[in-house]
């Protein structure tokens, strides 16, 4: 939460307008990954596409045909309601067969019938309001439709003077565009077919975006990269060059670094060696005593450099037991009389550099150690990090120095005095090994009402 507000504060300062609620909707429910915003990308666009053409295509095409065709069938039932009317009753077999042969039309006359209750007919269905709007105009009669009850005949009443019924049965196919579902078929086929192949392609363009974010992540941890080499496109190749100049960059420095600490630290211990020497052979004079001193407290100094130095060392990642290094501590306190608990949650096996982690843990615990009588140290390993939080009753360290004692050499005079008898360099190199391995160490009160140490790194 605080480093969430601090984000906010940030944003503020550079005057950037909050996001709107939306924003904040869309952000939370559209997909983090590449791959399935790039899918997103390619499948909206085609939805869209295909409704909108589906839309036109229902509204315009389908609705245009099916009423010609209704209106054509219409006109042939009112003519012969025409013919009905005009002929003579002995003719009314003529026309049955004039509208069975001619037109396609089943017709039947009855008569002192009565329209038959309307049938409940789906909101949506196209044929039998154009149909009934067709009938109506074109006759101006009373009548009965049914176009459900039968897959393939449209069924139709109509009352005639007389109270005559007049039973006419159309064919479907002759009233309604009943092939347009070929079109839907045909466009939805295509349309997978095409996202198949879009969806071949991305993944073979976002495989090595996905390559290159893993080489980064391992060496954010430490790890070593030895199978990586730029593919894909060209700004995905330049990316991966980009990376690969900046990693043999950042590994040089370090090797200097480390050469330089181990030149210096060899040097000066040298010329200690021969300090300590002419003192030991001037013998025990008091005058001497503060010389001495001070060749022990260079003594401790160079020591820190070179536990700097193994600290910056490359080391391989290898399979370290979180019970192994609880036992050890479990050890040290016995040893210097402190009580200890401590507590594992999760996998015991965590895959980190064994040395250097283990030297992190050791240098927080050991300060606990230094200032405090109980100490609870827990580890928790889940499936993305692993927290390792050591909490004390100590004197603990003010808000205000709990940055600046991760400083190299540097010195706290006031209540808790970290690395009194040291250099400094205790939590700077605890932190620089989180660091290395892609976590870092934080500082905050413990429940105990000293100090807690979280070192957090990927599991």
């Amino acid at each position: 939460m605080m480093m969430i507000e601090a984000v906010r504060q940030t944003k503020t300062e550079r005057g950037e307008k909050p996001r709107s609620p939306f924003t904040r909707w869309l952000r939370r429910h559209l997909p983090m990954g590449l791959y399935a915003r790039s899918l997103l990308i390619v499948i909206i666009p085609m939805v869209l596409l295909q409704s909108i053409v589906a839309f036109v295509f229902m509204e315009r095409h389908w609705q245009l045909v099916t009423q010609r065709l209704s209106a054509a069938v219409t006109s042939d039932i009112a003519a012969i309601i025409d013919l009905i009317n005009t002929m003579p009753p002995a003719s009314y077999p003529d026309i049955e067969t004039i509208a069975r042969r001619q037109l396609g039309l089943v017709i039947s006359l009855e008569n002192g019938g009565e329209l038959p209750m309307p049938v409940r007919q789906p909101y949506f269905d196209i044929l039998n309001r154009i149909l009934s709007d067709e009938i109506r105009q074109e006759t101006q009669l009373p009548f009965w439709l049914d176009t459900i009850s039968s897959e393939d005949n449209v069924y139709v009443r109509i009352k005639l003077d007389g109270a005559r019924i007049l039973r006419v049965t159309v064919r479907r196919n002759s009233a309604y565009a009943s092939n347009t579902h070929i079109f839907i078929v045909w466009m939805v086929g295509a349309s997978l077919v095409l996202l198949l192949i879009a969806i071949l392609f991305l993944r073979g363009q976002i495989r090595p975006i996905l390559h290159l974010a893993r080489a980064a992540e391992s060496f954010g941890k430490g790890q070593k990269i030895d199978d990586f080499s730029p593919r894909g496109a060209e700004e995905v190749r330049r990316a991966g060059l980009a990376f690969i100049q900046m990693r043999e960059r950042i590994e040089r420095q370090m090797e200097q670094r480390t050469t330089m600490l181990s030149g210096v630290s060899h040097d000066l211990r040298t010329i200690l060696t021969r300090f300590k020497l002419q003192l030991a052979i001037a013998g025990d004079h008091p005058d001497l005593q503060p010389l001495n001193q001070d060749v022990e407290d260079m003594q401790s100094m160079l020591e820190g450099y070179l536990a700097f130095v193994r600290g910056e060392a490359e080391e391989d990642v290898g399979t370290l037991k979180l019970t192994d290094v609880m036992t050890r501590l479990s050890a040290e306190a016995e040893l210097h009389g402190k009580t200890l608990t401590t507590v594992i949650e999760g996998d015991d096996d965590v895959r980190v550099r064994p040395n250097a982690f283990t030297r992190l843990i050791l240098n927080l615990a050991s300060n606990a150690y230094r200032y405090a009588d109980t100490i609870h140290i827990e580890a928790r390993h889940g499936q993305r990090w692993l927290s390792v939080t050591i909490d004390d009753n100590g004197p603990g360290i003010p808000e205000r120095s709990r940055e600046d004692v991760f400083k190299p050499f540097f010195r706290l005079d006031e209540a808790r005095n970290l690395d009194s008898t040291g250099t400094g360099l205790g939590l700077s190199i605890a932190r620089d090994i989180a660091r290395s391995h892609g976590g870092n160490v934080i500082l905050s009160d413990s429940p105990l009402g000293g100090l807690r140490a979280v070192a957090r790194v990927p599991a």
